[in-house]
């Protein structure tokens, strides 16, 4: 996804440094243009804003907040750091805090849409902090997809998290209404072309509907990084005191999907732990 974002940075002009912890996966950015830097502290070092889209929680923390080498070691005062990645929010009032006290600005603004929605420019950008800085980045958030303003500091990753909820839920419903049309002797292409213009109809279904009769399992969104959003999402329940048991539920099925090797594969994957769950198997 990153590596689709800087590109639309790069053509519309803009002067980019880029840094991968794995510095071959930059070359195609570099090619067209971009800077490479060695590490994220020489980076920010160069930097007036600074976007990261990582991994997990660990690679966020470690990337930005390392004394020696991460952003906010070289960021200079009046920078902006904007934190893409999907990880906690405690983690992103913490690294608005380390900021602050730096006379920098932190946005965090978890993306949705996958591998599709960075390619074209679509993604739905949740951002929490600052409004006005916010504003101040919308000429780059356009560039990506559009900017929805969310709260304070935390309130973009506490948004994106219920947006992984919503997806769960209806991924489950999507993979369980195939094998349970399977299983009644209906045509599933048939049965999905009837269900796209009711209420049973939604992007998921529209995504990955047909994959999932082709068997495409390749991902937009890897099933390892799903279930760790919804890791996060459970974390954060037991936070609130709150009891949200579908999520537990698609939590678990994409943990088995783990198990079973297949965390590489996409988030429409869901659909091999129903399949085995069940016993059953639907022929492309």
């Amino acid at each position: 996804m990153g590596r689709s974002m800087c590109a639309h940075l790069i053509n519309a002009g803009y002067t980019l440094t880029v840094f991968n912890r794995t510095l071959s996966k930059a070359q195609s950015l570099v090619d067209i243009g971009a800077r490479l830097a060695q590490t994220p502290h020489d980076l920010a070092a160069q930097s007036d804003v600074v976007l990261s889209i990582i991994g997990y929680p660990s690679d966020v923390r470690q990337v930005i907040l390392d004394p020696t080498d991460g952003v906010l070691s070289g960021l200079r005062p009046g920078g902006i750091l904007v934190d893409m990645t999907t990880s906690e929010p405690s983690l992103a009032v913490e690294i608005f805090a380390a900021a602050s006290s730096k006379n920098c600005s932190s946005i965090d603004a978890p993306v949705s849409g996958g591998d599709r929605g960075a390619k074209n420019g679509t993604l739905p950008i949740f951002a929490g902090g600052d409004e006005a800085i916010i504003h101040r980045l919308n000429p780059l958030f356009t560039l990506m997809g559009k900017v929805n303003s969310m709260g304070p500091s935390g309130k973009g990753q506490f948004a994106k998290l219920a947006n992984q909820i919503t997806i769960a839920s209806a991924m489950v419903g999507l993979v369980e209404g195939i094998i349970y049309a399977h299983k009644a002797g209906l045509n599933v292409a048939t049965f999905l072309d009837a269900i796209s213009t009711g209420l049973a109809g939604s992007k998921s279904l529209d995504l990955y509907g047909s994959r999932i009769l082709k068997r495409d399992f390749e991902p937009g969104f890897f099933v390892n990084h799903f279930a760790k959003d919804l890791g996060i999402c459970l974390k954060e329940c037991q936070n609130m005191g709150l009891a949200l048991p579908g999520l537990a539920l698609a939590q678990q099925l994409y943990l088995s999907l783990k198990a079973h090797g297949e965390g590489n594969l996409g988030t429409q994957a869901l659909f091999l732990a129903l399949e085995r769950l069940n016993n059953v198997t639907l022929d492309s």
